[in-house]
């Protein structure tokens, strides 16, 4: 079972910060960078894994390391963390030029996260409604891919998501530049929850996975 861990407020050093952003200037910033996938594109072409879940399994790794990223509210409004926060994301279904938004659990170990994400993508690929699993968990957070295009900017639009401080990630596609291969990703980001400080370490630390995938030959 998944369990939240209220904040002390007295001791929280970013409690003004928070209180400010989430009461009195309700703001959410986005931020688009271009992350370089040169190592990881190279080792995906030699191994069976899928791109988009080991882009997730990226994600969720650097989400996962930081409580700020796990953020959510209790029903006092007063701000906790969960334990774990796991990855919702989107499988198009080309023939009818529509999405599924679906979850897979994560699992800190690479090779049991990509085993379950495969059968989630297969099993509701296919899919003809926009939310088919019955059992999605409150402790999740969103990645959506827009694979036909590139992009240097990227905003959401979220009417009254004052609420919602969990992170949420958009893949755009591949650029090739001077023997480099890039990716761009856009970061929707809670003010209360997080800074640029905190983002900008997201951003790192999820650069550093991506020219160092190990990971996927362990």
């Amino acid at each position: 079972m998944t369990h939240t861990r209220a904040i002390d407020m007295h001791n929280w050093p970013r409690r003004e910060h928070f209180e400010h952003y989430l009461t009195r200037v309700e703001c959410t910033y986005a931020i688009t960078v271009e992350l370089d996938v040169t190592e990881l594109v190279a080792a995906l072409r030699v191994r069976p894994w899928k791109s988009y879940i080991a882009q997730m399994w990226a994600i969720a790794s650097v989400v996962n390391s930081h409580v700020e990223f796990r953020m959510t509210l209790t029903e006092g409004n007063g701000p906790a963390t969960w334990d774990i926060v796991h990855p919702a994301f989107t499988v198009f279904n080309p023939e009818r030029e529509t999405f599924s938004n679906v979850w897979s659990p994560f699992h800190a170990d690479f090779f049991t996260f990509h085993e379950h994400a495969a059968d989630v993508l297969a099993r509701y690929r296919t899919s003809t409604s926009f939310q088919p699993q019955p059992d999605m968990p409150a402790n999740v957070f969103d990645i959506s891919s827009v694979p036909w295009t590139s992009f240097t900017g990227f905003s959401l639009q979220i009417r009254d998501g004052w609420k919602h401080l969990l992170p949420i990630f958009t893949l755009g596609r591949y650029r090739e530049s001077g023997g480099r291969t890039t990716m761009p990703v856009a970061i929707q980001v809670h003010h209360a929850a997080a800074d640029g400080f905190h983002t900008a370490r997201l951003v790192q630390e999820l650069q550093e996975l991506f020219s160092d995938p190990s990971w996927l030959a362990t």
